[in-house]
């Protein structure tokens, strides 16, 4: 949906105020204001120059090209690249002098870069190697390319499919080779210099979707993105859905994994095309999920992941070459995991505290991913405790009755006065309401007085008559009316129903009594939290204030609660372009305490208590009539 919003400017003691549209980007609106912020690598993200603070307003998500260049502390003090920040707020913004670029690996320098390293594992080396001459010379093709690498190698090991055409090639070009390796052993060799085509990918296999990100492994440069709806959607909405289609039947495990797979081939597919680059030149994928999802791309048995006590089969990061798994698409590849936690706290759990950085902060700080499954970590440098919670599918518009996903004619936003008014994306018709829309539209009829704090419809005295109206008993019980029919784009009513608030309070209550669960264990209260981070791809698109007045997250200051946008992806592409990254994961998973929430008595207590809606807000009245 298109929108006009404000970005005001602040520099050299004055302040620009300039119109621009949700999802321009900061570099962009600037530009068109007079502002001359620099972009020395062309609007790439990867460079330092177009470096600026978020003085105020809704901070955007930060981009792997911020956590590259910038860092995890510089981010966190609300700095941002103008040219990959886009807006989504209201904000202001102050350009500030680019620190020195000297540390950065920018087009191929040799120097260290300032903050995240660029150590993806891959190497790609150019050598000249001379087939054997003589008989008598007691060699082969592939220890003359050894025998080039020299120390490179950490193994003499090369796989058999390598071997099958490297004849033809090693004499293709007078012996010019291009030899890759991952982690010390030849992934792939080629004729001529192809050094400078090295790409990797990340992928965020979620219950309800997938999204990936092509990158440059050399300069960290996104490239491509690109996602879908997870073909597994109809074999279940939810986790225990999936697990118990699969448990003990390793036919419906392969059906799964078979989509799983040809999911992810299409979407490199995709990608690669939307990049202009070939398939074969992408030699590390990383992808994150939770642990059902990480174990069925894997071909895991997941039967006893749904039984007490919910152990994983494994939980170290694994390395796989595409062909073992198989992933045909990017046939020169590993498919690299990130080590799951425990139980339901997976792989992309780990991914968001990568990509947050809350294992360093001095402060406490919580982030939460909102989703089919929530999941949940609270702590600092000096503990880290986490948590995960079977919210179910209702934030995805599943067993709402007018639910839907997030898409042309959803309701998004509701306002409640002296009667309703939907926000819908798109400007269209209402045809359903998606996940935010839901949030909103309880978190306003609370407001006014429509539901009570136990999420009952009341028809309550001094209601104004035409929301008053909207309320009634429908074919599925008590209901509220967001869009006539006559005015929405179906044939019948939008409305809310109290099964519907049924199904939002069991979701909202799983996120709200986990992240309570936590402080209570960590013993500190939303008043000691410096910080709690939004995760997740929905998490975006909710109203913070909408979601602490429903009580999805704790009541706290909302200048508290940042949006960290798709975290999990994050910490995938961080992964991928940096060994160091990936290891820090497997040191993490040995600090990181998890919270078992079934094995606690009084999280039963948590979870009705965060049922409620908290206090109505005051009632809204028909003004008075006037004489005239």
């Amino acid at each position: 949906m298109s929108e006009a919003i404000e970005l005001r400017i602040s520099e050299d003691g004055r302040q620009r105020t300039v119109s621009a549209t949700r999802g321009e980007t900061l570099l962009d609106t600037a530009h068109r204001a007079g502002v001359e912020i620099t972009a020395t690598c062309g609007k790439r993200g990867r460079c330092r120059s177009c470096r600026c603070k978020v003085v105020s307003g809704t901070l955007p998500p930060p981009s792997v090209a911020d956590n590259v260049q910038l860092g995890h502390e510089e981010v966190r003090e609300r700095f941002r690249l103008a040219c990959q920040t886009r807006l989504i707020d209201d904000t202001v913004i102050r350009p500030m002098p680019p620190k020195s670029e000297a540390g950065h690996q920018l087009l191929g320098g040799q120097a260290e870069t300032t903050a995240m390293a660029l150590d993806s594992g891959v190497q790609k080396l150019a050598i000249t190697v001379e087939p054997p001459k003589s008989e008598h010379h007691q060699t082969s093709d592939i220890e003359e390319v050894m025998a080039a690498l020299g120390d490179k190698l950490t193994t003499r090991d090369t796989r058999t499919d390598l071997l099958r055409d490297l004849p033809a090639k090693m004499r293709a070009k007078k012996g010019e080779l291009t030899a890759t390796l991952f982690r010390g052993k030849i992934v792939d060799i080629e004729p001529g210099d192809t050094t400078a085509q090295a790409y990797g990918m990340a992928f965020d296999i979620g219950t309800t979707s997938i999204v990936g990100s092509l990158l440059d492994l050399a300069t960290g440069e996104q490239l491509a993105a690109v996602g879908m709806v997870n073909p597994q959607a109809p074999f279940g909405a939810d986790l225990m859905s999936r697990i118990a289609y699969a448990q003990f039947n390793p036919k419906n495990l392969a059906q799964l994994r078979g989509k799983a797979l040809n999911a992810l081939n299409e979407l490199i597919g995709q990608a690669v095309e939307k990049a202009g680059i070939e398939a074969r030149h992408i030699y590390k994928v990383v992808v994150v999920g939770n642990t059902c999802m990480h174990h069925i791309l894997l071909g895991i048995d997941v039967s006893y992941l749904g039984l007490a006590p919910y152990a994983p089969v494994v939980r170290d990061a694994q390395a796989i070459p595409a062909p073992d798994l198989p992933l045909k698409a990017a046939p020169s590849a590993h498919i690299c995991t990130l080590p799951i936690l425990a139980g339901f706290v997976g792989a992309d759990a780990m991914a968001c505290v990568l990509a947050t950085g809350i294992y360093d902060s001095d402060e406490i700080r919580g982030l939460v991913d909102i989703g089919t499954n929530g999941e949940m970590v609270l702590g600092s440098k000096d503990r880290l405790i986490a948590c995960s919670a079977p919210a179910g599918p209702a934030f995805e518009g599943a067993q709402i009755r007018h639910g839907m996903r997030g898409a042309l004619g959803a309701i998004e936003r509701v306002s409640i006065d002296q009667d309703v008014t939907c926000g819908v994306i798109g400007g269209e018709a209402a045809v359903g309401i998606c996940g935010s829309g839901l949030i909103e539209a309880c978190a306003r009829m609370s407001d006014a007085n429509v539901i009570n704090a136990s999420g009952a419809i009341k028809d309550k005295p001094g209601l104004p008559s035409a929301v008053s109206q909207r309320i009634h008993k429908g074919d599925h019980g008590q209901e509220f009316v967001l869009v006539w029919g006559s005015q929405g784009g179906k044939d019948e009513d939008i409305t809310l129903t109290q099964g519907d608030i049924r199904q939002l309070q069991l979701a909202k209550s799983a996120i709200y009594s986990g992240v309570a669960m936590l402080m209570k264990e960590m013993g500190v209260g939303a008043d000691d939290l410096a910080e709690l981070l939004v995760c997740g791809g929905f998490g975006n698109y909710v109203d913070l204030p909408s979601a602490v007045r429903i009580r999805l997250l704790p009541e706290m200051p909302v200048d508290r609660i940042t949006y960290a946008g798709n975290a999990a992806l994050m910490g995938a592409q961080m992964a991928t372009l940096s060994e160091t990254e990936l290891d820090r994961a497997t040191e993490l998973i040995g600090r990181i305490e998890h919270v078992a929430l079934a094995a606690r008595p009084d999280f039963q207590d948590l979870f009705i208590d965060g049922m409620g809606f908290g206090a109505p807000g005051p009632a809204v009245t028909e003004p008075e009539a006037v004489a005239v």
